[in-house]
């Protein structure tokens, strides 16, 4: 006879090898997905133009406490290394059009973004991308990226987790753009965004040659060489050395999982700016 703690060790194993069949399944339908981001790399780093999404974020869980949903409505059990986000929701401002720029382009400035998951520094360069750097200036006075959610990872074929948008749906923006600028850096001419790089997101579609200058509030953070043709303004770097790396690559191994709200797959990790900064030095 099978004694009642035998029948709770079967049972358990049973479930967990459904949850292993399911994690195989989905990581399988992400692999024959992903295979195709590099034809369509503009689509992955796009914002409204692309991704439909469906809700507004409005706050968060923490998935350590939670299931969440993967592809397919299946459960996935997320493995949150992050802590949980401080008091407060995105505000949400818009604006009718670009501000003045009012930085100084021979200064040297610095993006702190204070995250549930570590601090992560940015140098901006204020010299080569200053309409980008100088709306960030003013987004981030403006308390415009804090509680703001990171939306998308992308942990295949590419390498970057995306941000700044206060809906977490994709489509989220300041309501005015800014134009490309920097598209001639030279580390960026040979197809491949260096780990470490900061760049815009915008609405660029590279076959029909639609939507330059379409750089809003979202931004993305290389944490792995990822191959992107020149299309997305680089304006800003995280150095080996410097605070953020470490945090992007625990993000990174965290894994990433299908999320049907924004058509695209984010991060299990809970990655909130609780604060973003910049400063002149």
């Amino acid at each position: 006879m099978v004694s009642g703690e035998q029948r709770r060790k079967q049972l358990a194993r049973e479930k967990r090898q459904r949850r292993l069949d399911k994690e195989r399944a989905a990581q399988r339908r992400r692999k024959v997905r992903n295979a195709s981001v590099a034809a369509v790399l503009a689509m992955v780093l796009a914002g409204s133009v692309v991704w439909a999404g469906v809700s507004a974020f409005t706050g968060t869980s923490d998935p350590a406490d939670t299931a969440a949903t993967g592809d397919g409505g299946e459960e996935r059990e997320a493995k949150d290394p992050c802590e949980k986000p401080a008091g407060g929701e995105p505000n949400g401002k818009q604006w009718d059009k670009e501000p003045k720029v009012s930085i100084d382009e021979d200064a040297s400035y610095r993006m702190k973004l204070a995250t549930t998951c570590g601090d992560i520094e940015l140098t901006l360069d204020a010299e080569k991308a200053p309409r980008t750097v100088n709306s960030f200036n003013f987004l981030a006075g403006e308390g415009y990226f804090d509680h703001t959610r990171c939306h998308r990872l992308v942990d295949q074929g590419i390498h970057v987790l995306q941000c700044g948008d206060p809906t977490g749906t994709g489509q989220g923006g300041p309501g005015y753009n800014i134009p490309d600028e920097n598209l001639d850096a030279p580390e960026v001419q040979d197809d491949v965004y260096p780990a470490g790089t900061v760049a815009m997101a915008n609405t660029y579609n590279a076959q029909q040659d639609e939507g330059r200058d379409t750089g809003g509030s979202q931004f993305f953070l290389v944490y792995e060489d990822s191959p992107l043709p020149p299309d997305y303004t680089p304006f800003g770097t995280i150095g080996e050395g410097a605070k953020g790396m470490d945090v992007l690559r625990k993000i990174a191994e965290a894994g990433s999982y299908d999320n049907e709200e924004i058509s695209a797959t984010s991060p299990n990790a809970t990655v909130v700016i609780n604060k973003a900064t910049v400063s002149a030095d």
